[in-house]
């Protein structure tokens, strides 16, 4: 147990050379031998559940207040329960991020796009790669299904050190501002953080912009502290995006820049946005790169920008660079193609925040031939502030909008919807209908596309359920319009 401990704040300690098989936060997966976690959460409090992780065969607690327990288990006593789970999990697994190129990215959007385009420039020079993600985790070419953007630290160190076991060399991982804030990413030693951008989100979870940006901060402020690597650490900055300028002044380790309209250690030149994809040529000290993408729109542009300077750093030629980033033909519900021979556009993407949604919104009008038909919601228990915001930019840049719901979760669809329609009627003169059911919305949608006309199915991307007050339901938004559009439209 003492072993465990190495680097933890301990107010109360005892029965520490008590023998350890495992250590979890959940009393339901306490085996014998375990060290049980007392974490206080936002639904439940770990400390409701010693008796249960006892009656597994719990052999220690971890907890943050003053418990009674049996003698011969061992008891320790910290400020923060979630922090010294981060630890002990590291200490646990043997810090397994000390053996890989970790790789953080983090920003409101991109990150799950970014994350895939340096794997695939890490492997065109020939390193052996990992993803951990919003859509799934991967172990080498292994998909593994994943829970959340960034793992409970416990889940996540147990991860990583999987990867370290299939001989992984280099791991790009979405870091989200409620793993920086939470403690999750404790315990890993990052070699590279990326910075995408930052817009409104996650204010449900912080209580302002502010807070959300000092989350964000976190990874930046924590490169290369406490290293143990000899390699080089460094940060990625998009210095487009004003919070990136930000980060240049609060990180200590040297800083790569990429940007489109300001003067950028890696800048985009030429660009040329098309329906099918985007060329431009990146301008950096080692000459230009003629890039050509499969994946359109301004954002991917920035996407690319920022895999390009960790190829770069990380050693890769520029011919590689250049002809690993034209083989990636997308990300599952990123701007994903639904094509069944219609004589329209149908695209879904994962756009589920104001600037996510413009960005999306403004690339298909950019490319569309005839009118340009969105259909979103938001989710529930989720930012508020931002429906209005979306309805109203649906509202500006849409010909005609459906507003539908998303995951309500616990609230009422209807509320939800109507926040939307509050924003949407600030767009004067916006064409938009309500229709609550997602299938039905999708729908209306599609038999309402003509010829020539573009159509967006945005904020639930990858997703396959939908969650409906505690139920959670099969819903697939590419599934559903292939199924409309093959049934009903094309037939």
């Amino acid at each position: 147990m003492k072993d465990l401990l190495q680097g933890i704040k301990i107010l109360e300690g005892r029965g520490l050379e008590q023998i350890v098989e495992g250590v979890h936060y959940d009393s339901r997966q306490i085996k014998k031998g375990y060290i049980f976690v007392c974490v206080k959460g936002y639904r439940t409090d770990g400390h409701l559940y010693i008796d249960d992780a006892l009656s597994r065969g719990a052999v220690g607690l971890v907890v943050e207040r003053d418990v009674e327990v049996p003698q011969g288990i061992s008891l320790v006593r910290v400020e923060d329960s979630r922090l010294a789970l981060a630890q002990l999990s590291a200490n646990f697994f043997g810090h397994p991020s000390r053996l890989l190129t970790l790789i953080g990215v983090t920003g409101t959007n991109g990150k799950t796009t970014v994350t895939h385009l340096i794997e695939a420039v890490l492997r065109a020079g020939g390193k052996s790669t990992g993803i951990i993600g919003t859509i799934w985790n991967k172990i080498g070419d292994q998909k593994l299904t994943g829970v959340r953007t960034t793992p409970e630290s416990l889940d996540l160190q147990a991860l990583l050190n999987r990867m370290v076991a299939a001989d992984i060399a280099a791991v790009s991982m979405e870091v989200s501002s409620h793993a920086l804030y939470l403690h999750r990413v404790v315990g890993c030693e990052f070699d590279v953080g990326v910075f995408t951008n930052l817009t409104q989100d996650h204010l449900d979870f912080h209580k302002d912009l502010d807070e959300y940006k000092a989350a964000k901060m976190l990874l930046f402020q924590g490169l290369g502290k406490g290293r143990t690597k000899n390699r080089p650490c460094y940060a990625v900055v998009n210095i487009d995006d004003p919070v990136g300028k930000e980060i240049v002044k609060n990180t200590e380790v040297p800083v790569i820049t990429y940007g489109v309209r300001e003067e950028a250690d890696v800048k985009a030149i030429d660009v040329q946005l098309t329906s099918r994809g985007t060329s431009f040529t990146a301008v950096c000290s080692k000459g230009r790169i003629p890039i050509s993408l499969s994946l359109p729109g301004e954002f991917n542009v920035y996407n690319c920008l920022a895999a390009l300077c960790v190829g770069l750093k990380e050693g890769v030629p520029l011919v590689l660079l250049s002809s690993a980033l034209k083989e990636v033909k997308g990300v599952p519900g990123r701007f994903e193609l639904v094509d069944e021979g219609q004589n329209f556009t149908v695209v879904v993407d994962y756009a589920h925040t104001p600037d996510g949604l413009e960005n999306v919104l403004k690339t298909a009008s950019s490319i569309k031939r005839g009118r340009l038909i969105t259909v979103f919601g938001c989710g529930g228990d989720r930012d508020q502030g931002k429906r209005p915001l979306m309805g109203r930019l649906s509202g500006e840049i849409s010909d005609y909008t459906v507003i539908t719901s998303d995951n309500p979760r616990s609230e009422d669809p209807e509320k939800i919807v109507g926040q939307i329609v509050e924003g949407i009627k600030e767009s004067k003169g916006a064409a938009y209908t309500v229709i609550t059911d997602r299938y039905e919305a999708i729908r209306h949608a599609l038999h309402w596309a003509r010829e020539g006309d573009f159509v967006v199915i945005a904020g639930k991307g990858h997703e396959t359920y939908q969650i409906i007050g505690d139920q959670v339901l099969p819903f697939d938004d590419h599934q559903v319009a292939r199924e409309i559009l093959v049934k009903e439209i094309i037939s």
